[in-house]
């Protein structure tokens, strides 16, 4: 005899208890206490919720056309819901539309009735899908777009929607409410990944990528497949919902000037352009004054040179091994000697402290030096080790004008008093690497000036080296320090004139801008520059910075107000934004000088290093 089966518990009530619990998939799993459907919205606790979906879009859409929704000033909820579709059944999808649709235009003609634009449009745009499709340069997508609006009364949803739906017909956007689907219209917008509507429309590869909705309506998107390409993501757009995107490879020139109040978050900012450049291959040396950079460099498995510290030494009379093929290579060298001794005997003047009699005696002191050491015009001597600076003071000490000796005692601090370190040997280290970093930190005031000149010019023998030519920049922070010494002034503008050519980038960072912007190379230094940011600046200054970059009054007061990571980039004119600088989290640990962050509460231990140089160099940082 057989035995009938336990009755099974009926849907949406628990086995053996007579409260109702919603069970099964979907959105009931989902569903908070206290929510109400109705036929055109849900009731969720004190909020009301009411989605919209999007049926039909234009026949023509330009990149970012989606950044309007984003930036709609009500809460608002955008979902975007893209499958690939196999190529095959894509091929087959369009064969069919095509037939139908160049079947119905040859029933409209043997009726006699007119053609039919739109009917024309359409046969054509699908004659072109099929093309690209066949050739390999598109796919096919089908995409759904879902829109929810919130209110806290349905009367007020109303309002919103009604905002919502107009602004989506000024796009050229067809829309359709999700009457008796509101459940799965609003699971369908939470992120879920899941489309519970299906209203989908198929997309080619290009309107696709002109649908992606993090950009800008201020700046064009970068071109990622031109050559060269370097796009760096810099920041949340602070008008929009964009994402500020910004290629300093496409731009004529390849410099940028950063100009910021302290503890505007400059250094944070131009760390975060360094550790993205990596991410593109691109070789950046870094002047840093404050040995910030250092756990960076370390990270990335970079080279960092501590000048001033026991056993690092620069030579500044060594001939670039690169350059031998030069005729004028030992004449070059002089004459970069000459702006080393006028920014170490510097005292202010229009010549650095060295009149014209005094430049001639160290001309001839120079070329002693190098003949004392076997070195002339004939380039089979420059294989020879060069002189130190100790035997230009000798040659300066036994000239018989009288000026020489008067130099060499000026000279003496830096070949035999307490600032020798850095000239007391030959060069010590040969920085190489994707990153390599110079720090000045270890360097006495008094020797800063010229280790900032000396580094440049070690950068500067690599970025004219012909033989290893490849993306190269160049970032000097602090760059007061050099721009207050006329000669050091001039060899920065001299850089940003020339580094183009080799193709390379100067980022020029300063916290003091009265002093880059007071003088003629300043100046020239910041209209050589095509990529322009502004951090939160001084109110002692920004008039001269108003008057400089042609601001509005908008970005005067934002400038004055801005918070630290808030900047104003500008890259021409008409062509600026206002963004704020945005770190993952493992980028933040390798950037941040903030002492909170570095110093570990009680009980808590300091933000970790993530371990990423033995992956060469940054591929697991998550850049956004």
């Amino acid at each position: 005899m057989s035995r009938r089966p336990p009755r099974r518990p009926r849907l949406g009530r628990a086995a053996g208890s007579g409260a109702g619990v919603p069970v099964g998939g979907g959105p009931l799993l989902l569903t908070p206490p206290g929510l109400q459907i109705t036929a055109r919205h849900l009731q969720i606790g004190d909020i009301c919720a009411a989605s919209v979906a999007v049926v039909g879009y234009p026949r023509e859409v330009g990149p970012g056309w989606l950044e309007p929704l984003l930036a709609y000033p009500g809460r608002l909820d955008v979902a975007v819901h893209v499958d690939p579709i196999p190529p095959p059944v894509a091929a087959m999808r369009l064969r069919r539309q095509l037939g139908r649709l160049e079947s119905g235009r040859r029933a409209e003609a043997a009726a006699g009735r007119l053609a039919d634009p739109e009917l024309d449009a359409a046969t054509h745009d699908a004659a072109d899908l099929a093309g690209g499709l066949a050739r390999g340069e598109s796919r096919l997508f089908s995409l759904g777009l879902y829109m929810t609006v919130y209110a806290d009364s349905p009367q007020e949803l109303d309002d919103e929607r009604a905002r919502v739906v107009a602004l989506a017909h000024s796009l050229l956007l067809a829309v359709q409410p999700a009457v008796f689907r509101a459940l799965a219209g609003w699971a369908t917008t939470l992120p879920l990944g899941v489309d519970l509507l299906r209203l989908r429309r198929t997309f080619d590869s290009q309107a696709l990528a002109a649908a992606f909705p993090f950009s800008t309506p201020d700046l064009p998107l970068p071109d990622v497949d031109r050559p060269g390409a370097g796009p760096v993501v810099y920041g949340a757009n602070l008008h929009s919902a964009g994402l500020v995107v910004h290629d300093r490879w496409a731009m004529p020139n390849y410099n940028s000037v950063t100009l910021a109040a302290s503890g505007a978050g400059k250094s944070y900012l131009t760390k975060l352009d360094v550790l993205r450049s990596l991410y593109q291959g691109v070789q950046v040396a870094v002047v840093d004054p404050e040995d910030e950079y250092a756990r960076l460099s370390a990270a990335v498995g970079g080279t960092h040179l501590a000048l001033g510290a026991p056993g690092v030494h620069l030579n500044p009379l060594d001939l670039p091994a690169h350059a031998r093929g030069d005729p004028d290579l030992l004449t070059r060298r002089v004459l970069f000697c000459h702006t080393l001794f006028a920014t170490l005997l510097g005292d202010g003047d229009g010549h650095g402290g060295v009149d014209p009699a005094g430049r001639a005696v160290v001309d001839r002191a120079i070329l002693t030096a190098y003949r004392h050491a076997g070195i002339t015009t004939d380039p089979a001597t420059w294989e020879r080790p060069a002189p130190l600076l100790t035997d230009v003071a000798a040659a300066l000490a036994a000239d018989p004008d009288p000026v020489g000796p008067a130099l060499a005692g000026r000279l003496a601090p830096y070949t035999t008093g307490s600032h020798r370190g850095l000239f007391a040997g030959p060069t010590s280290t040969a920085p190489a690497g994707h990153l390599v970093v110079f720090s000045l930190r270890h360097l006495p005031d008094e020797l800063k000036p010229a280790g900032t000149l000396l580094t440049l010019d070690t950068i500067w023998r690599q970025i004219a080296d012909p033989a290893h030519r490849r993306r190269r920049l160049v970032v000097v922070d602090e760059a007061w320090l050099l721009m207050a010494h006329p000669a050091g002034a001039r060899f920065l503008f001299q850089l940003a004139k020339a580094a183009r050519k080799h193709w390379a980038g100067l980022a020029v960072v300063t916290q003091d801008a009265a002093d880059l912007l007071s003088s003629d190379l300043g100046r020239a230094v910041v209209a050589n520059a095509a990529t322009q940011i502004l951090l939160r600046q001084d109110p002692t200054v920004i008039t001269d910075i108003r008057a400089t970059f042609h601001l509005s009054e908008g970005e005067v007061g934002h400038l004055l107000a801005a918070r630290p990571g808030d900047a104003l980039l500008i890259i021409g004119p008409g062509r600026r934004t206002a963004f704020h600088a945005d770190a993952s989290r493992q980028e933040h640990a390798l950037i941040t000088t903030d002492p909170v962050d570095l110093t570990p509460a009680a009980g808590l231990p300091p933000i970790p290093l993530p371990d990423i140089a033995a992956s060469g160099g940054g591929e697991d940082l998550d850049p956004c």
